[in-house]
């Protein structure tokens, strides 16, 4: 992207709290990206595959390449500034309904900050596997609502969210009426604020949605205490620049990680 580009990818994502979408991988990139979540799929089942693949980017190396692409970081320096932490990733997959309402996956509305017990902007990177677009229930998103702070969750009632907390944002805290899908080719990404009010239906299409969730924050960022829902951070590593801040999260990088910038 050239510089003017970066501003107003920055001033966007200032405004409306996310940006999308973002080209990342050519067409060999996102082959070979497809091509190793299948073969793991294949390995641990799709049960499994939906929302259980955790942090791979500290085991498989394909997965930290990923995480560590260029193109991928290069607006969230922008963003954060020059010094990243990957603090979590994790692959999400939607399969094709095959049952009842039951069985009906779902990401209910919810703020990624609420869980993350932390001082400082987290952004998600949302890199698509797959295409994901209305049909097969891509992201959906609120602009602006990143500018509230964080909103009150409840236990969600209704069976198949996603969310390993299960958790939602009550309903009067937030205009449904207001949101706007994310539509993103596989190879695409976008990114969202950790405070922006995002969900997802249920995927009705004969297609799979699957993409790579990253978060990061800068090297400033610092845990808080959170009785209620305390976090630990054993996968962070640090991906640009420099870190003042290892009391805070270790880095965690495997030895092998060399191409760090």
């Amino acid at each position: 992207m050239s510089i003017k580009d970066m501003q107003k990818l920055a001033e966007d994502f200032k405004r409306d709290g996310f940006v999308c979408p973002i080209d990342v991988l050519n067409a060999q990139e996102t082959e070979e990206l497809r091509r190793n979540f299948d073969q793991t799929q294949d390995l641990i089942g799709k049960e499994k595959a939906t929302y259980s693949m955790h942090n791979l980017h500290v085991k498989d190396e394909w997965v930290l390449r990923i995480a560590t692409h260029p193109r991928i970081l290069e607006p969230l320096r922008v963003i954060l500034g020059p010094n990243l932490i990957l603090l979590d990733s994790r692959f999400i997959c939607k399969y094709p309904t095959e049952g009842g309402d039951e069985k009906e996956a779902f990401v209910a509305w919810h703020q990624d900050a609420r869980y993350w017990g932390l001082k400082g902007d987290v952004v998600s990177v949302w890199l698509a596997v797959d295409d994901a677009d209305d049909e097969n229930a891509c992201m959906n998103v609120i602009p602006g609502t990143h500018t509230n702070g964080i909103l009150e969750h409840i236990t969600e009632t209704k069976a198949g969210n996603l969310l390993s907390s299960n958790q939602a944002i009550v309903k009067d805290l937030y205009d449904p009426s207001k949101a706007v899908s994310c539509p993103v080719k596989a190879g695409q990404m976008s990114l969202h604020q950790g405070l922006l009010v995002h969900g997802s239906g249920t995927n009705r299409s004969p297609r799979r949605r699957c993409g790579y969730v990253i978060r990061y924050v800068a090297t400033t960022a610092r845990p808080i205490e959170d009785p209620d829902r305390p976090r630990s951070f054993p996968a962070t590593v640090l991906v640009s620049g420099k870190s003042d801040n290892r009391d805070c999260f270790e880095d965690h990088a495997p030895d092998w990680f060399t191409w760090r910038e």
